[in-house]
């Protein structure tokens, strides 16, 4: 099928599936899947591959997110039940001030990025950013934007997460370059993640009735299990900081040992996101539900009350990987990324817009990057470029896979139903506050490529 074709179907498939959930109210999982379903059939997709294509975008999901975003919900639930997180958010509004509440989130997003994945690090800190806006008053998209702003962008261009560091590979591009200049653009992106979730915040966004009432009742059952024994700060920072060191010493040692160590392959095992938050689980039976009195019924009562909100995240996240699974096997995301290197724009530019493009084609940063540093490997190997420029090319792809995020992409769904945004209004808010920071980053990189040029 010709690239128009392509192209054409994935915009009719994304106009059809935005129409579907905005204006007829369609629930994002039937849709997304329906959606997907007309997609492969328009594409000419042999229709016995279909069942199966769908089966492995769900599952290839599902395998990474699931056990992540229950094991972080159970947690967070019991950090919320007992009064932990409301404690906490009351205890750093005193130290710190109400106004000064928001920037050090969005700091402490950023330190707690780099190591963490995205998802991961947002799940553990959803329960925080609740307290906190409990305690100020505001809705948690006052708050959370920002932090999932800044968590992403360290996501996607900051060592050692999977996609700068597999397009660092295939570019043979210098690691440590891309660590420094990543890590001092997502630095300058910080306060404008802050101001931009300000702006964008201007308005105020209808709260998604599931979303509400887990607010709504976020921290309410403490009274139930003993306001006045709430965990203390300490308590509560341990368990969420030391699932945190469990990864970030399993990220280390993979890149600084050889593969095949005994002591990587140690530190692999306890730094994996699933073991870290099992650890994190049982920390919690000691310091919360041991303090509280719980009895087993009532700690086991209380971490699968936290099931049932997780359970929709899950499965519109995992429809979110089926669509995406359909646009790549289809060849459109190869035929759009084709269209544009055939436009002949200057390297810098056709890595971040291929990036770019890709990422709202089929939603995984990880993929986007990787694929474009595969399409653009050839250019650069046959160009002079210095391996700070190499670097550049490499973060400059790497912001490109951070915007645009929209309803193809898992972390859209984790982020606008943890946040309690509608679709219209996620795109309105989170797809806006990406794109303007990936297009902030590149910039920053252009300037810093027009310098060394």
């Amino acid at each position: 099928m010709s690239t128009p074709a392509l192209l054409g179907i994935a915009l009719a498939g994304i106009g059809l599936l935005l129409l579907l959930i905005i204006r007829f109210q369609v629930h994002a999982f039937i849709a997304m899947m329906l959606v997907s379903i007309l997609v492969a059939l328009a594409t000419g997709m042999p229709v016995a591959d279909i069942v199966p294509t769908l089966i492995q975008g769900m599952g290839g999901t599902l395998g990474s997110v699931a056990i992540l975003v229950a094991l972080g919900a159970m947690l967070g639930r019991t950090i919320e039940v007992s009064g932990g997180a409301g404690s906490l958010a009351r205890r750093f509004t005193q130290l710190l001030g109400p106004k000064r509440v928001p920037a050090a989130l969005t700091a402490a997003a950023l330190v707690l990025s780099i190591p963490v994945f995205f998802d991961v690090g947002f799940i553990i800190l959803v329960p925080i950013v609740y307290g906190f806006c409990k305690a100020a008053g505001v809705d948690p998209v006052k708050f959370g934007l920002p932090v999932a702003g800044i968590m992403l962008a360290t996501h996607v261009v900051v060592p050692p997460h999977p996609g700068i560091v597999g397009g660092a590979a295939v570019l043979q591009a210098d690691i440590g370059w891309i660590t420094v200049i990543g890590l001092g653009c997502c630095v300058a992106l910080a306060p404008l993640a802050q101001l931009l979730g300000g702006w964008l915040n201007r308005r105020r966004y209808a709260m998604l009735p599931a979303t509400a009432e887990s607010y709504a009742a976020f921290d309410a059952g403490a009274d139930a299990a003993g306001r006045g024994r709430a965990p203390g700060m300490g308590a509560v920072l341990t368990l969420i900081v030391v699932p945190l060191l469990l990864i970030m010493a399993g990220t280390t040692g993979a890149t600084l040992l050889p593969k095949g160590d005994a002591l990587r392959n140690a530190l692999s095992f306890i730094g994996a996101p699933v073991f870290a938050l099992m650890v994190a689980i049982g920390l919690a039976f000691v310091l919360i539900a041991r303090q509280q009195g719980w009895s087993r019924q009532q700690t086991n009562d209380v971490m699968e009350s936290a099931l049932p909100p997780a359970s929709t995240v899950i499965l519109v996240t995992g429809a979110g990987g089926v669509f995406a699974k359909v646009l790549t096997v289809s060849g459109i995301g190869a035929a759009l990324s084709g269209a544009i290197t055939a436009a002949g724009l200057p390297l810098l530019l056709a890595g971040f817009v291929i990036s770019l493009a890709l990422r709202a084609a089929q939603g995984s940063a990880t993929v986007a990057i990787l694929t474009t540093a595969g399409l653009l490997v050839g250019a650069v190997q046959g160009g002079a470029y210095t391996p700070v420029q190499v670097a550049l090319l490499a973060v400059a792809i790497g912001f490109g896979g951070l915007g645009l995020s929209h309803v193809n992409d898992s972390g859209f769904w984790i982020v606008t139903r943890y946040l309690g945004l509608s679709v219209a209004d996620g795109l309105r808010s989170w797809t806006v506050l990406t794109t303007l920071l990936g297009l902030a980053g590149f910039g920053l990189t252009a300037l810093l490529w027009a310098v060394i040029g």
